[in-house]
């Protein structure tokens, strides 16, 4: 099943956007996600899905401004009548809040937590924007299903990885606190010798 991607070069490195053609292929996108993915849709009017998949380091919340311009453009594009008005407003959210179930319609989706949905306003349509990333529009096959699995596969990875850097560094820790115990120790008993000598020679003195 072909899905559309763009590429987006207002941040280094490219930002890589997917776009369902029709409700199936959003219904796959809804199914397929990364956990780091960003949801983009018109607010109260049908569009298209539109999803970022973010560059290492990117979190949902906190997109630099012309990134979520370049998205809020292109959702905005891809609403047959959000495209012809202006004042609109996107709404974003992590894919990870979408919320999907058995009643719900073939492309329909809801949020577990309306507190993390984003909204963006966009006053009018920018074409140099929407034609810069219609120029890299493409259609591609990918695997979403194991694309899927080796993201997570990854993921545990680097959890695991992380895991394992915070007991070495815990032991590490601990290693250091039992050496200072010692020194501590080892420090009162040289303190305690010095001083029963001092008091024994001046014991001697007095004699």
């Amino acid at each position: 099943m072909p899905f559309i991607a763009f590429c987006c070069i207002v941040v280094d490195p490219p930002a890589t956007i997917y776009m369902g053609k029709d409700k199936f292929e959003n219904e796959d996108l809804i199914k397929y996600g990364f956990e780091e993915d960003v949801w983009f849709h018109v607010d109260n009017l049908s569009s298209a899905h539109v999803y970022l998949r973010m560059n290492p380091g990117q979190t949902w919340d906190n997109l630099p401004e012309a990134l979520l311009e370049d998205l809020a453009q292109l959702t905005k594009a891809n609403s047959i009548t959000g495209n012809k008005q202006d004042n609109i407003t996107v709404i974003y959210t992590s894919w990870g809040n979408l919320l999907k179930n058995q009643s719900m319609a073939t492309g329909q989706v809801s949020f577990k937590s309306s507190k993390r949905v984003k909204k963006v306003f966009v006053k009018e349509r920018i074409n140099s924007v929407v034609n810069r990333l219609n120029k890299t529009k493409v259609e591609k096959f990918p695997d979403f299903a194991k694309m899927k699995v080796d993201n997570n596969k990854e993921r545990s990875r680097l959890k695991n990885k992380e895991m394992q850097a915070k007991r070495l560094q815990k032991k590490q820790l601990s290693r250091q606190a039992v050496v200072e115990k010692e020194n501590s120790s080892y420090d009162r008993v040289f303190e305690s010798a010095q001083m029963k000598k001092s008091h024994n020679s001046d014991f001697d003195d007095f004699i």
